[in-house]
């Protein structure tokens, strides 16, 4: 298949040949030496950078110190970085000796953390001592106060029970963490010719990186790539993005996850521009939120040669974009023209037949670059029993065009009559005086669900009756919110994936409102 070996004008170009990560990074170190590859400043953190051949050496040294510590191919390591140099050498490290790599939100809080340390079954964790002021060793000692009480590094605790060891750096490191400079140390043990051996054996099937979402569970969800496709995806994202040998390109979003690990870093090292990191990434934007799109947006966006549509860490990264940025009636994301290649995408009932062009259902998707599966969950409760992934995401085909119409599990019942939350959504965000809304179904007695929504303001407080009054002019009646709710931007509850908590949404507005909802009345707050 043409996406797994490289097409015959490729086979020379040792970059674009790369089917394994440590093909990669030696061809780029080869190809673009001492120019910057990543690099980190403002924000008053000082200005440091690797450059590429710089990052290929100080990964090698990392990576046979992590064999000198017992790691192997399929060793779990987790890290805990912001975009920048550390990120990008850590990863690198753990990628080219086989392990996999395990990014961390450094968004997550103690419980947070103790869940995904558990359920990723990480064995070696290295961390980034200080972020935007936050300690990360003190953070885990919170975490695990096991980590507090320690005597010495060789870790056994019952709540992580796989974790072996913790790395970071800087002074007045707990016992329980190995200094970082102590572990590098252990390189001088192994040469760079059995990393090479090690190197030889890494095949495109083999694991390479798992990355941490927010589940439908209380579980956080393993989303597991091997190396081909994780270089697949690269090569293509490079050319559809088309960054340029030389060019400096602000990394907007985490590493951590697969919209600045896929959108930015990977397809930068391939081309040979400079990933330009800064401690701060974007949070709490409307796009970030997982809001519709304001004009705002939209203006920013102007002039894109493609507009992305739907993608996911079980994708690698988008999967479909289109040719334009809307479409009416279906304001959530673009409509999508093209499916990228490597990916089949059908909409499928819920017996697992595709559906007639034009009729709703469920989107899923099976292609060389679909995960190959979720830490700890039985294949058959994410994949249909011919190969292809269930995203939970509503949409349907107009003619070879696909469009997106909700979440499955956002979709509200009302009365017998679905309501999609993105279209009210849209609809409230172009009034004046809303920044953003978020639309959630509560239980009621008579309607099943009644329509709700969080609003928070642009600047002075909301007439609520006239927001209503704008809605029954532009929405059917079912669909509009029967109870609005004004909340500060701040308290908009986030998931560790940087969406928006709905189900955390619903219970505010639960509390707000009373358990009592009146059908045949709006309540406004």
């Amino acid at each position: 298949m043409s996406h797994v070996a490289p097409s015959p004008q490729d086979a020379f170009d040792p970059i674009r040949s790369a089917r394994t990560f440590p093909q990669l990074l030696r061809a780029v170190a080869v190809r673009y030496g001492e120019a910057p590859a990543i690099a980190l400043g403002g924000d008053g953190v000082e200005a440091e950078s690797l450059s590429f051949a710089g990052l290929e050496r100080a990964s090698a040294e990392l990576a046979r110190a992590l064999l000198a510590q017992s790691a192997g191919k399929g060793t779990r390591i987790g890290i805990i970085a912001g975009n920048g140099p550390f990120f990008a050498l850590t990863f690198a490290a753990v990628a080219r000796m086989g392990g996999i790599v395990v990014p961390i939100s450094t968004t997550m809080r103690a419980d947070e953390l103790v869940r995904v340390l558990r359920r990723s079954d990480v064995s070696g964790l290295i961390v980034q001592r200080r972020l935007l002021g936050t300690d990360y060793a003190q953070r885990l000692v919170e975490a695990l106060p096991d980590l507090g009480i320690a005597q010495g590094p060789a870790l056994r605790i019952a709540a992580v029970p796989y974790l072996r060891w913790i790395a970071s750096t800087d002074a007045g490191l707990p016992p329980a963490f190995v200094d970082l400079a102590t572990l590098a140390a252990k390189a001088a043990s192994l040469d760079d010719a059995l990393l090479a051996g090690i190197e030889d054996e890494l095949h495109p099937s083999d694991p390479m990186i798992e990355i941490y979402t927010s589940g439908s569970t209380a579980l956080p969800k393993g989303v597991g790539h091997a190396h081909g496709p994780v270089l697949f995806r690269t090569h293509y994202l490079r050319d559809k993005l088309a960054p340029q040998q030389g060019q400096t390109i602000a990394a907007a979003l985490p590493m951590f996850w697969v919209g600045g690990l896929m959108m930015t870093l990977l397809p930068n090292l391939a081309a040979g521009a400079t990933t330009l990191c800064t401690e701060k990434t974007l949070r709490n934007s409307r796009m970030a939120m997982g809001s519709v799109l304001s004009d705002e947006d939209i203006e920013a966006m102007a002039g894109a040669r493609i507009y992305w549509g739907l993608g996911m860490s079980e994708t690698l990264g988008p999967y479909a974009y289109g040719d334009e940025l809307r479409a009416p009636g279906f304001p959530l994301c673009a409509p999508m023209d093209h499916i990228a290649e490597g990916f089949e995408v059908r909409v499928a009932d819920e017996h697992g037949d595709t559906v007639a062009n034009g009729e709703g259902g469920e989107i899923q998707i099976r292609g060389y670059a679909v995960t190959s599966g979720l830490h700890k969950q039985p294949r058959d409760r994410s994949f249909t029993p011919d190969g292809y992934y269930r995203t939970g995401d509503r949409g349907l085909f107009q003619g070879t065009r696909l469009l997106f119409t909700g979440r499955e599990g956002d979709m509200i019942k009302t009365a017998g009559a679905n309501v999609s939350p993105a279209e009210v959504e849209y609809e409230m965000q172009q009034l004046a005086g809303i920044e953003s809304a978020y639309v959630v179904g509560l239980p009621d007695a008579q309607r099943g669900q009644i329509v709700v929504a969080a609003v928070v303001a642009g600047g002075e407080a909301i007439d609520f009756a006239e927001i209503e009054q704008a809605l029954k002019r532009r929405l059917s009646a079912y669909k509009v919110p029967r109870a609005f709710v004004a909340i500060d931007r701040e308290d908009v509850p986030m998931l560790p994936s940087n969406k928006v908590a709905r189900r955390e949404i619903a219970a505010l507005l639960g509390a707000k409102l009373g358990s009592q909802h009146e059908s045949n009345e709006s309540r406004l707050c």
